[in-house]
């Protein structure tokens, strides 16, 4: 039987998924990594299965946080959607952003990957908008609970 594992990963390794499922193949310069960022890869037998990045990154939509971070670039092979493959990344990444002190994580999230969020305690905060290189998206966070302490909804 295969095993999912995550792991802390570099840009290089997870661009070519990411590039692949959100970009259609196209080739697309790779964003710059803002201080503190980390990438997730996702790994089924060695294949990189599923990619995310975290970066620390003001919200939008809560100004006020005292520590925000960023998920981006979210994509999960689709022989494995379903597998919880995406939930492992988020799990993971939550963990680890809360480790490093945040307070809450915000993203831009395509319409069709609504309920996923929602199912991981993210909660909808704008109206659909549209984002030229990716259609449709809603902006979406979950706050973090203090170090030491759980997470309510």
């Amino acid at each position: 039987m295969s095993t999912l594992t995550v792991e802390e990963s570099d840009a290089e390794t997870t661009y070519p998924l990411w590039r692949d499922i959100l970009r259609e193949g196209r080739a697309v310069p790779r964003l710059e990594d803002p201080a503190g960022t980390f990438h997730l890869a996702a790994r089924v037998d060695g294949t990189v299965v599923g990619v995310v990045r975290f970066s620390p990154a003001p919200c939008p939509w809560r100004p006020e946080a005292r520590a925000p971070w960023q998920l981006r670039g979210m994509a999960t092979d689709a022989a494995v959607r379903g597998a919880g493959t995406g939930r492992a990344l988020i799990t993971e990444g939550l963990a680890r952003v809360a480790a490093h002190g945040g307070d809450l994580v915000w993203c831009d999230a395509r319409v069709p990957a609504l309920g996923f969020y929602e199912r991981m305690g993210f909660a909808a905060v704008t109206e659909e908008f549209d984002k030229p290189e990716g259609g449709p998206h809603r902006g979406m966070l979950i706050d973090l609970p203090p170090r030491g302490g759980s997470r309510s909804s």
